[in-house]
C-alpha cells in the first residue's frame, strides 16, 4: 500500500475515537520511505519506531546534521549509506545529464547599493527613500546592504539585467528561436511578482503567458505546474518560491536561475536536481538533451565550492517543549530556597503544578507516548514532583518534554509565557539578558495600551500603564512576574502584528560582469574519504580495546598503549596502511584522532570539573555554561579553548567564558580543558 505521513499517523495514533487503529506494530514486513531526507524527524519519525519491520530509505540528499540525521534513522555511520549511486556515475552511465554551472557577477547582489557610487540623478532618488534613513539618528545611510535586495528593496535594473542575460545566454529550443524550459528560484513571493512584472514589460509579446509565478500563493498552482510540464505549453519560465525546489520532474528543463542565496547543501542539490533529467529529441530528431545550465547570480557556487557541506539549520524546538524545559529549570533552581519566603515557595509549587498538569494530560493510548509510558505514568503522580532531583530532570527533559500534550493555548499565549519565563531565569541568574526581555514586555504593554477600548484590555489598563514606568521594575520579583503573565497572557491576541513597512522600488543602474566563472559541481567522493570512513568504523568497533577505552575515559596513555593500537590498525588486514594514514591525517597523533572519533565519556568529562565545581556555588548561567562544555567534550573528545568564545557559548554571554566566570575562574576552566586534551596525547 502507499500512504502519506499524516494518513499513516492517523491510522496508528490510538487516541482518535473516529479512527480505529488500522495497523498493528507487526502489520508490515517492509516499510519503504521515499525522499527519506524529509519529514523523518520529530513526530513523523515516530512512525518508523512504531513498526517492527525492515526499513528502506530512498533519497538523493541524505542529511548528516545532529538533529536531522538520515543515517541515524537507519543505524548507519554518517555519510556511509548502505548503497550509493552518485550523480557522476549516473551521468557517466547515461541516466542523467550534467549541469554547466556559471557564476554571473551582479554588483548590487554582491555588494549592496552604495550612495557615493550612484550618479547625481540616482543620488536624488536615493535621498527620497524614507527607508534609506537611520531610524534612530535620522541620518542617510551610506549603503544599503545586499540582503535588502529583493527582500524589501526591488531594483528594476537588477532584474532587467538578469532577464536579459538569461534570454541571451540560456539554452534555446525550436532551432534556437525560443528559450527552453526554465526555473527561476526567487527569494520570496514579492520578488517573484516583481520578476514577472518586469518580464512582461520588457517582452510585451509574451505578456501573461511565457513567464509566470508558481508558488503557494497562486490559486491554481498545480494547473500551472501541469502546463509547465508539457513541452509545447506555456509557461516557459516558471518563477518559483520554494514550490519547485524539490519533487518536480520536468525533463525539458534546461535552465536553472539562482536568484536567491541558498546555504543548505540538501536544498541546493535538490534544486540542481530539477535539471538533471534526460529528454530525448528535445532539440530535434536524434538531438537529445546533453546538459543544462545553472545561472547563479548570488554566489551560491562560490559558497558551496568553499563549503561543500553548506550550513544546514537545525530542527526548531517546539514552543511547548521549550516552555516545559524553562519551567523545569526554574523549579529545580528555586525549590531549595528559604522556607520563610512564602511567595517564592508558592511560585515553585505553581511551576510544579503546571508541569504535572502537562504530563497528566498526555494520552497513554497515543503511540508516540506509549514508548515512554513508564516515565509518563511515574510523573503523572503529583507526589513525584515534591522534591525534584537531577535524575528526575534528565528523564523529564530527554523522555517527556517532547511528547504531545493537550491544552487550549495558542501561539500568542505561549510566546508571552516564554518571554516571562526567560525574564525570570535571567533575573534569577543575574544575567544581562534580563534587560532585553524587560524591553519586550514594555513594548507589549505599549501595544496593548492602544487597544484600551477592548473591555478585557481596559480591565488591566492600570497594570499595562505601570509596566511602562521605570519605577514598577525596581525590585520586581519572580512571583510578581508570574502575576503579570497570568493577567496579560489572554490579551496578547489583541495585538496587531507589526505593520509592514512599505517596500522600496528603485531604478539604479546595476552592473553585470562579463567575466563569468564556471564550476564543476559534479564531484564524486575521493578514495581518501573511504579510508577515513574505514578508520572511523574500525575505531568505533574496537571501543573495548584498552587504549581506546583509556582515551574515552580521559586516562593518560603511554607510548606502549599507542603501539598496541597501531599494531592492529596498520596490519595487512587493518583498515588503512600507515603511509595512507599519514597522507590523510598528516601529523595528527593517533590518540588525538581516536579521542575526536569516540568522544569523551560523560562521567569522565564531569569528573574533570568536579574539583572546580566543589570550590564555590554556581549561578544558573555558570552551570549552563559548564554543561555546554561537557556536552562539547562528550561529542568532540577534545576542545580548543578559543571555542569557549564562540557560539553556542556566546549565547549565554557575549564575552564567552570570561563573561560568565570572570578572568580568574575562566583561567582555571581553560587549564582543565587543556589537561583533558593532553590526556589524549602520550604521557
Amino acid at each position: 500500500m502507499f500512504s502519506t505521513y499524516p494518513t499513516i499517523l492517523n491510522c496508528i495514533d490510538g487516541t482518535r475515537k473516529d479512527v480505529k487503529e488500522a495497523f498493528s506494530v507487526a502489520h508490515f514486513d517492509l516499510v519503504i520511505i521515499d525522499e527519506a531526507h524529509r519529514s523523518v524527524y520529530q513526530k513523523y519519525g515516530a512512525i518508523f519506531d512504531y513498526f517492527d519491520s525492515l526499513l528502506v530509505g530512498l533519497t538523493a540528499t541524505p542529511r548528516g546534521e545532529v538533529d536531522r540525521n538520515t543515517y541515524k534513522l537507519f543505524e548507519l555511520d554518517d555519510h556511509q549509506p548502505t548503497y550509493a549511486y552518485e550523480l557522476d556515475k549516473a551521468v557517466a552511465d547515461g541516466f542523467l545529464v550534467p549541469p554547466r554551472a556559471i557564476s554571473v557577477p551582479l554588483k548590487f547582489q554582491r555588494e549592496g547599493i552604495t550612495y557615493k557610487d550612484l550618479s547625481p540623478e540616482e543620488q536624488e532618488e536615493y535621498e527620497l527613500q524614507e527607508r534609506f534613513y537611520d531610524e534612530e539618528t535620522g541620518q542617510l545611510k551610506e549603503q544599503i546592504e545586499a540582503p535588502a535586495l529583493n527582500q524589501w528593496l526591488f531594483n528594476i535594473d537588477t532584474v532587467n539585467k538578469v532577464l536579459e542575460h538569461l534570454m541571451l545566454n540560456g539554452i534555446k529550443v525550436e532551432g534556437g528561436d525560443k528559450l527552453g524550459k526554465t526555473i527561476v528560484f526567487a527569494k520570496n513571493t514579492k520578488h517573484a511578482d516583481f520578476i514577472v512584472q518586469q518580464f512582461d514589460k520588457n517582452y510585451p509579446h509574451y505578456k501573461g503567458q511565457f513567464c509566470q509565478k508558481i508558488d503557494f500563493t497562486v490559486k491554481y498552482a498545480q494547473s500551472l505546474i501541469d502546463d509547465f510540464s508539457i513541452v509545447d505549453k506555456y509557461p516557459q519560465i516558471a518563477v518559483s518560491v520554494d514550490m519547485l525546489d524539490t519533487g518536480i520532474d520536468v525533463p525539458e528543463v534546461v535552465n536553472l536561475v539562482f536568484f536567491k542565496m541558498v546555504r543548505s547543501k540538501t536544498k541546493f542539490w535538490q534544486m540542481i536536481g530539477r535539471g538533471t533529467r534526460l529528454s530525448e529529441n528535445l532539440f530535434g530528431p536524434g538531438n537529445h538533451k546533453k546538459e543544462f545550465i545553472v545561472f547563479d547570480y548570488c554566489q551560491n557556487l562560490e559558497f558551496f565550492n568553499a563549503n561543500p557541506d553548506g550550513y544546514d539549520s537545525g530542527v526548531q524546538e517546539p514552543l511547548k517543549q521549550t516552555i516545559f524545559k524553562r519551567r523545569l529549570e526554574l523549579a529545580l533552581v528555586l525549590q531549595d530556597g528559604n522556607p520563610d519566603e512564602t511567595e517564592l515557595n508558592d511560585l515553585v509549587d505553581t511551576f510544579k503544578d503546571q508541569l504535572h498538569m502537562t504530563v497528566d494530560s498526555m494520552k497513554l493510548d497515543n503511540f508516540i507516548i506509549r514508548k515512554e509510558r513508564k516515565a509518563v505514568e511515574i510523573y503523572s503522580k503529583r507526589d513525584k514532583w515534591i522534591k525534584l532531583t537531577e535524575s528526575d530532570v534528565n528523564i523529564l527533559v530527554s523522555k517527556i518534554s517532547s511528547l504531545p500534550s493537550i491544552d487550549e493555548d495558542d501561539e500568542y499565549r505561549r510566546r508571552f509565557d516564554l518571554i516571562i519565563l526567560n525574564l525570570q531565569i535571567a533575573i534569577q541568574g543575574n544575567s544581562k539578558r534580563q534587560v532585553s526581555y524587560q524591553e519586550k514586555v514594555i513594548r507589549i504593554a505599549n501595544d496593548l495600551e492602544s487597544k484600551s477600548t477592548i473591555p478585557a484590555v481596559a480591565k488591566q489598563l492600570d497594570l499595562i500603564q505601570e509596566l511602562q514606568t521605570e519605577q514598577w521594575w525596581q525590585d520586581v520579583t519572580l512571583p510578581i512576574l508570574e502575576g503579570v503573565r497570568v493577567r496579560m497572557r489572554e490579551l496578547i491576541r489583541f495585538i496587531d502584528p507589526d505593520e509592514a513597512k512599505e517596500d522600496v522600488f528603485t531604478n539604479f543602474e546595476d552592473e553585470i560582469g562579463e567575466d563569468t566563472d564556471e564550476y564543476d559541481v559534479v564531484k564524486s567522493d575521493s578514495k581518501l574519504l573511504d579510508y577515513r570512513a574505514r578508520v572511523q568504523r574500525f575505531i568505533r568497533e574496537h571501543q573495548d580495546h584498552i587504549t581506546i577505552r583509556r582515551l574515552k575515559n580521559n586516562e593518560p596513555v603511554s607510548p606502549k598503549d599507542i603501539e598496541a593500537l597501531e599494531d592492529i590498525l596498520f596490519t595487512e588486514d587493518g583498515p588503512i596502511p600507515k603511509d595512507k594514514y599519514t597522507e590523510i591525517f598528516g601529523g595528527q597523533p593517533l590518540g588525538i584522532l581516536v579521542r575526536t572519533m569516540v568522544g569523551l565519556d560523560r562521567n569522565a568529562a564531569k569528573k574533570a570539573f568536579a574539583e572546580f565545581l566543589a570550590e564555590a556555588p554556581m549561578h544558573p548561567d555558570q552551570i549552563t555554561f559548564l554543561n555546554e562544555v561537557v556536552d562539547y567534550l562528550v561529542k568532540n573528545g577534545t576542545m580548543e579553548p578559543k571555542a569557549m568564545f564562540d557560539s553556542p557559548f556566546t549565547n549565554i554571554n557575549d564575552n564567552g567564558v570570561i563573561g560568565v566566570f570572570g578572568e580568574h575562574d575562566s583561567k582555571k576552566i581553560v587549564e582543565i580543558v587543556k589537561h583533558v586534551n593532553e590526556n589524549a596525547g602520550v604521557a
